[in-house]
């Protein structure tokens, strides 16, 4: 189980624990040679099949299981799960023909949404609102338990009340109180499934056997609406099998297809507008399959091993009927949830669905868990409780004008939230900030902590010292601590040198050097491809360009991977090197947008000013000798931020700088009525 509070630290680190400044920097690590699966993506459907939903992958739960299956020997084969699950199924529809039940009657499954954005305003894009959340909730309600007076009700003989409903979980993985709705800002605009497998999911994941766990997303695929975690069995002797990975399993939509446009005008795609793609993809999550048995052979109809869905040729998408089934006097059943219809065509479970939902609950690791967990039962509540983690901060274009902490205010408490003093130590320093604003009851802000030129890298802790006036009166949810960092790359001179290493998708990158008024200076060119590249192709060769700069300014440098893994393959990177050779910005390989700030000073070894003292060598080493003084002369070195970190007499016209830290000093020497400063640097 992942501490949420650890998330948030680690999306914080890697953007301020970078030695020169990294915005957004996500690592995802990929092992292919082919860039279409470069990530670990399963595979898209084909051409002609999308062609039969509006250009839509309805479900991709076939191509995920057939992934799951190829990257775990282990996990049971459809065969293997069927083997297992058929007497299961057989006693669940032998208790339910007796009035008997396992599962105690109804079963509340606690459900977490995790909101998944790349910081967007409420309500805008992906990180859409709690109302669109609810409203997804209410139809997965409506169509499990078959309620009357709603879309989800149907006069089917076979229709069945599967007796399983969801409630967002009110108690959150550290035990504190919350509205099931866990919005984390990746700063991605858009994902691959195989990131979302190998780092959204386990990065963001509650605790599976607690929790049924959801994610909204914004699919880079823009056909694909939704996929699912398919159970497996509970580990019975006799067959070699896995339960699969628990820090993947769950259900994932788009966010255009989770909730339902009945409940408000939320940003939805028509016909998949009626939150029946979430429906549709929990009851893969639940044990059932495509009522066409995943056959696309139109000439046989395969088995979903549910007696009571007549067998069907292949998927449907249109909600024309009668369409004969391969049982004579039999017809396909549309409007099933498990079939590949619009949301308004689909309106129910059978009986042998819900047996099999049952035995799945009844046997299966972490469904059988979740029947007992209550995490959607409500804790105490109080009038003042807020709650605050970190948030990643991405769209910064220049670090040179400063650093904040961007963090999460949320209201958990019963009564308006309109203030709160929020304090925080950088290295052992302490701040204070003083909000105000207007927070109902589970709504948040994001609030800038400033950080002044003065902070240096250390611990970072940040705590809420009072709400409304009044201390806050759950201590375990209003603390977060992580590393500040706000080390900038500075450099002398004016001359320095660009390389750039890319992989074999070079048309993907592009980058651009902008000054401290946003202008950009340099910019990138437009790379090509290397043709059909293979495991022995070399790279291309090394980019180089030279870039004359000016003193007494800060640059911040953007690169950008329209794919979002980076130069990552072979060895790719980037780096700025001064006239030295010395390199002063050096860039991680894997990137989607990786930003880095470079100060400049005009401190050189050749320096030559109009000074009543001297100082030399410049850089220093031990020590800075001083010339033009009397024996009264005394000092003061600041660093670069102004902290007094030494001061004294100067003897034998020699100062030393041996203690100090690698860096840019400012000396002042005060001699009789002559004071004057004097930068250098102590490599």
């Amino acid at each position: 189980m992942l501490n949420i509070n650890n998330i948030m630290r680690r999306i914080f680190t890697s953007v301020l624990s970078f030695s020169f400044v990294a915005i957004g920097v996500i690592t995802i690590h990929a092992q292919k040679i082919q860039k279409t699966n470069i990530n670990g993506d399963f595979p898209k459907k084909s051409t002609q099949e999308l062609a039969k939903s509006n250009g839509f992958d309805r479900c991709s739960f076939v191509e995920y299981e057939e992934y799951l299956q190829k990257k775990d020997p282990k996990r049971m084969t459809t065969e293997q799960f069927e083997a297992w699950i058929a007497p299961l199924v057989e006693k669940a529809k032998e208790e339910r023909l007796a009035n008997k039940s396992t599962t105690g009657g109804v079963v509340t499954i606690p459900v977490v949404v995790h909101v998944i954005h790349s910081g967007e305003p409420y309500g805008t894009g992906a990180n859409i609102t709690d109302e669109q959340v609810q409203s997804q909730i209410t139809v997965m309600n409506q169509d499990f338990r078959r309620m009357a007076g709603t879309p989800g009700y149907n006069t089917n003989a076979v229709g069945a009340d599967t007796m399983i409903q969801f409630a967002l979980a009110k108690v959150d993985i550290n035990g504190n109180p919350t509205n099931g709705i866990d919005r984390v800002n990746l700063c991605y605009p858009d994902w691959s499934t195989g990131n979302i497998n190998g780092y959204v999911k386990p990065l963001t994941i509650w605790d599976p056997t607690q929790y049924m766990n959801m994610w909204s997303v914004n699919f880079s695929d823009n056909t694909l609406l939704g996929y699912a975690q398919f159970p497996s069995n509970s580990g019975l002797g006799g067959l070699n099998t896995s339960g699969g990975a628990a820090n993947t399993d769950g259900v994932v939509a788009n966010y255009t297809t989770f909730g339902s446009t009945d409940y408000g005008a939320f940003p939805m795609n028509a016909p998949y507008d009626k939150g029946r793609t979430m429906t549709h993809e929990v009851g893969h999550f639940l044990g059932l399959r495509h009522i066409w048995g995943d056959d696309n052979d139109a000439t046989v109809c395969a088995t979903d091993y549910c007696n009571d869905t007549p067998p069907a040729h292949e998927d449907n998408y249109s909600c024309t009927t009668p369409i004969a089934s391969c049982t004579s006097g039999l017809f396909e059943m549309v409007e099933n949830y498990m079939d590949y219809t619009n949301d308004t065509c689909m309106n129910i479970f059978t009986q042998n669905q819900k047996d099999r939902i049952t035995a799945v609950m009844n046997n299966s690791p972490r469904r059988v868990e979740l029947k007992t967990s209550t995490k959607d039962v409500a804790i105490p509540l109080f009038p003042n409780d807020a709650e605050i983690k970190l948030e990643n901060q991405c769209s910064v274009d220049n670090y040179c004008t400063g650093y904040i902490i961007n963090v999460v205010l949320t209201n958990r408490g019963t009564s308006a939230l309109t203030s709160a003093v929020i304090s925080y130590t950088i290295n052992g320093t302490p701040y204070s900030y003083n909000w105000s604003g207007n927070l109902a009851q589970n709504k948040y802000g994001i609030v800038a902590l400033p950080v002044p030129t003065s902070a240096t890298n250390g611990a970072l802790a940040i705590n809420i010292s009072s709400v409304n006036g009044v201390a806050d009166q759950r201590a375990s949810n209003n603390t977060v601590t992580g590393t500040f960092n706000n080390t900038i790359a500075s450099s002398s001179g004016t001359n320095f040198v660009f390389n750039l290493q890319l992989d074999y998708w070079g048309s993907e990158v592009s980058w651009n050097l902008k000054n401290s008024a946003g202008t950009i200076v340099y910019s990138s060119g437009v790379y090509s491809d290397v043709p059909n590249p293979t495991s022995s192709t070399p790279l291309p060769a090394l980019y180089t360009e030279n870039w004359t700069l000016n003193p007494n300014e800060c640059y911040t440098f953007t690169i950008n991977d329209t794919y979002g893994d980076g130069i990552y393959d072979n060895g790719g990177f980037y780096k700025i090197k001064n006239s030295a050779g010395t390199d002063v910005v050096v860039g991680s390989s894997y990137f989607k947008k990786q930003t880095r700030a470079l100060k400049l000073s005009t401190l050189g070894t050749s320096e030559v000013s109009n000074q009543n003292f001297g100082v030399y060598p410049n850089p220093a080493t031990d020590v800075l000798n001083i010339t033009k003084v009397s024996e009264k002369a005394k000092f003061e070195i600041h660093n670069a931020v102004g902290q007094l970190v030494k001061t004294g007499d100067i003897k034998n016209n020699q100062v030393r700088v041996a203690e100090l830290i690698k860096g840019t000093y400012i000396i002042t020497i005060k001699d009789n009525s002559l004071t004057e400063n004097i930068k250098f640097i102590k490599k």
